[in-house]
């Protein structure tokens, strides 16, 4: 048996694929009638959370934030003792290794997981998860959690689940945005956005090229300025400020991005590789 607390479109499609592959499954989720469809599909749902974790010993969460771990797990303290709580909620790194420690406290082994797929995916090929924390508590269920997406384990240290997690998030969020503003700004000469979309997947598909090149860079903190250099790629960042200011399209997103190679500029790095941006994102780890 399995327990899943909370259900929303990832928790569902858990508990689903869970249930696909022969494992009962315990629900609890604080809006009941969200467990209808699961226990119509054969889970069992559970009148309070302490019924929920006592039913398992591996708990799953699937919850909004880690705060909803501490209302939720604070109505079933006495009924934590010995279970395995697998965390795939969002949140920072931080918060992760206090609730790693609010859990252990109570007598309850904690992994953290971050999944990176969307609800529809969950249990396809596509699926993979991140998950940090012991060793041993991971590898004794990673059969189980293979079965929501490829697991990819990256250590002991419980915050890293969630490093990854939110790396990634971070390149997914930031892509979104930068398309829609392209979208705007060809928009803005009302061009139909679907003759710009093929550009725009060939530029994203390209990236990669780029970046197999810079993480070797990144590694050795060398940053040569053979080819695009800061100061070249800088006047390209103030050519699609100006543009957009032209266009009347919002500035926030390439006026941030200009800054970067300013700031770059200014801590003298013009004639280095555009990957010496690092150097000025970077947080200081002396």
């Amino acid at each position: 048996m399995i327990t899943m607390i909370g259900l929303g479109p990832m928790g569902q499609a858990m508990v689903r694929v869970l249930l696909e592959n022969g494992h009962g499954v315990t629900v609890w989720n604080r809006t009941a009638a969200r467990a209808d469809g699961v226990v119509a599909a054969g889970a069992v749902r559970a009148e309070t959370p302490a019924d929920a974790v006592s039913a398992s010993e591996l708990v799953l969460l699937s919850l909004t934030d880690y705060a909803a771990m501490y209302d939720i797990l604070g109505k079933a303290e006495d009924a934590l003792a010995g279970k395995v709580i697998v965390n795939l909620s969002s949140d920072t790194p931080e918060k992760t290794r206090e609730a790693a420690e609010w859990v252990e406290a109570r007598g309850a082994r904690f992994v953290a997981g971050g999944c990176m797929v969307s609800a529809e995916l969950v249990g396809k090929d596509e699926a993979y998860v991140f998950y940090s924390g012991p060793a041993d508590v991971f590898e004794k269920h990673r059969e189980t959690l293979a079965l929501i997406g490829r697991p990819d384990y990256l250590g002991e240290d419980v915050r890293l689940a969630q490093l990854f997690y939110q790396a990634q998030l971070d390149i997914f969020l930031t892509s979104l945005s930068v398309y829609m503003h392209a979208a705007a700004l060809v928009g803005s000469a009302g061009v139909p956005l679907a003759k710009f979309a093929p550009y725009a997947m060939d530029n994203i598909k390209m990236m990669g090229f780029y970046l197999d090149a810079a993480a070797e860079q990144l590694e050795k903190g060398e940053h040569p300025g053979d080819d695009a250099n800061v100061t070249m790629m800088g006047a390209t960042a103030d050519h699609i400020v100006q543009a957009s200011r032209d266009a009347g399209v919002d500035l926030v997103l390439p006026e941030a991005i200009k800054s970067h190679y300013d700031r770059a500029i200014a801590a003298g790095h013009g004639r280095s590789s555009w990957t010496s941006l690092f150097e000025i994102i970077k947080a200081d780890r002396k």
